[in-house]
């Protein structure tokens, strides 16, 4: 082994130790559930009554797009703030850019109320 191949080492010994902690994790986890747990403590719990219907049904599809339109009004934000923060460094091409970038968005917004993606029917 060469000098330069030794600098390797600890880098293998992370990724075995990595590996085997997360067949470790898996292997425990599948013995704990299928020699502990039992049916009663996987049922769902409803506020002390038993449950009506399954817990895995559908939601419209009205949730997603709110949550969408949620994430992109966060995504403007952080946008925004450092552009407000670094105005007077960046000049008329920030305030150029903002401009397209905020006529982007407004054009995306007047978008979704247009097609109803607002309503909260």
């Amino acid at each position: 082994m060469g000098a330069s191949s030794i600098g390797y080492i600890p880098i293998f010994i992370f990724l075995v130790a990595t590996v085997l902690f997360g067949a470790g994790t898996l292997f425990v986890s599948y013995f704990v559930q299928s020699r502990v747990l039992n049916k009663a403590k996987l049922s769902p719990y409803e506020c002390g009554s038993e449950p009506i219907s399954d817990a895995r049904i559908p939601y419209p599809a009205r949730y997603y797009i709110i949550a969408v339109l949620f994430v992109i009004f966060d995504i403007e934000i952080i946008f925004l703030y450092p552009w407000a923060v670094a105005f007077r460094k960046i000049g008329l091409i920030g305030l150029v850019s903002m401009l397209i970038f905020i006529a982007l968005f407004v054009l995306g917004f007047a978008y979704a109320w247009r097609k109803g993606g607002l309503e909260w029917d």
